[in-house]
């Protein structure tokens, strides 16, 4: 295992061409689940490659616990990494993949037996050992190769990309949970690229939030949703997501159209582009006409609660209800919860 630094590293894959990667600094716990998490082409494995030694940074430098290593391959990094598509050998059996990464490594028999039992067990493929890889399909070998992975206990960090896109919805959720616990007891530094905020945050001690090769957050799953930092992190993360409506800040009241709130923070001598981030979820339907009005354009019942689509000042909104709440044709106001009600100026967090 080992504490990452990344210092001021960058990288463009082209002299003069935009960053693939912008300018970061930051210190990967030892022994942290993180996750990197954003859309495709953001710059997630463009980051991850750098970490691992797949692709050397054109700024910057990588240090494993304080030593440069930037320009150290994988095998010197000693990185284990599982890729979006499955890496096995087809014509050796599944335990004979799953062993490859110990016997090149010298482990006596014992051993091996005792580390393919367990992860066997952990991807479910006990009932396969003995099998040829070749014809198997593909989230079965995805699953060997996540096992190839995870199968050796002496690694620095194990980096996973993307790697259960190829597995069934049911089988990704217990791998998932399963990974999450390996984790916990293995204390690996494990690094999780995903466009899926489920597996991010169900995964992850802390969140890397990516953004046109941008880090625009790190944070804990709680904090993520509650003070996202740049409004495209409260518009990423949620289902819904962030509401985001334009303002005019004075002081702590905000302007939402020709109607006010009264915010319980003051925000002085804000410039740019002003807006307020509120999550359905802290948003209350009322009957209140001192509250701001909305048109509801639909209900949509989802089982455990209810979404209200509606608009407020020429601007969508939404709305999370409990299942069990009744709504009644006069209820064509909203009210804001002030303590998760935020500010941002230039898509970026206000601190008052």
């Amino acid at each position: 295992m080992a504490k990452i630094t990344l210092k001021n590293i960058a990288h463009r894959y082209a002299p003069n061409s935009d960053y693939a990667l912008k300018p970061i600094n930051h210190v990967w716990d030892d022994g942290a689940a993180y996750a990197l998490l954003g859309p495709s082409g953001c710059g997630k494995t463009t980051l991850l490659n750098i970490i691992s030694g797949l692709l050397t940074p054109s700024e910057g430098n990588v240090l494993f616990d304080d030593q440069n290593i930037t320009d150290r391959n994988t095998a010197e990094r000693n990185i284990a990494q599982v890729f979006q598509f499955p890496v096995v050998y087809d014509t050796m059996s599944v335990r004979d993949n799953l062993a490859f990464p110990l016997k090149n490594r010298g482990h006596d028999t014992a051993y091996i037996n005792d580390r393919i039992t367990e992860i066997s067990r952990v991807i479910g493929v006990e009932d396969i050992l003995f099998q040829k890889a070749q014809g198997l399909s593909a989230d079965i070998k995805q699953k060997i190769s996540l096992g190839r992975g995870l199968v050796r206990e002496d690694v620095n960090a194990i980096l996973f990309d993307e790697p259960l896109t190829v597995i069934d919805p049911h089988m990704k959720w217990q791998l998932r949970t399963e990974l999450k616990a390996l984790h916990k007891n293995l204390g690996h530094t494990m690094i999780y690229v995903t466009h899926d905020q489920t597996e991010a945050l169900t995964f992850a001690d802390k969140v890397v939030v990516m953004s046109m090769g941008e880090v625009v957050q790190i944070g804990t799953p709680k904090e993520l949703f509650e003070i996202p930092a740049h409004t495209f992190v409260g518009y990423f993360i949620g289902s819904p997501g962030m509401n985001v409506l334009p303002t005019i800040i004075d002081g702590n009241k905000a302007m939402i159209g020709q109607h006010k709130i009264v915010l319980n923070r003051d925000y002085k001598g804000l410039k740019g582009k002003l807006e307020l981030g509120i999550r359905p979820e802290f948003v209350t339907l009322t009957n209140n006409p001192q509250d701001l009005p909305v048109k509801i354009n639909r209900v949509e019942d989802v089982g455990h609660y209810k979404i209200v689509r509606a608009t407020l000042n020429g601007h969508d909104i939404n709305i999370i209800l409990k299942e069990e709440t009744e709504i009644s044709g006069d209820m064509n106001y909203v009210s804001f919860d002030k303590s998760h009600t935020n500010i941002y100026a230039d898509d970026w967090l206000v601190t008052p």
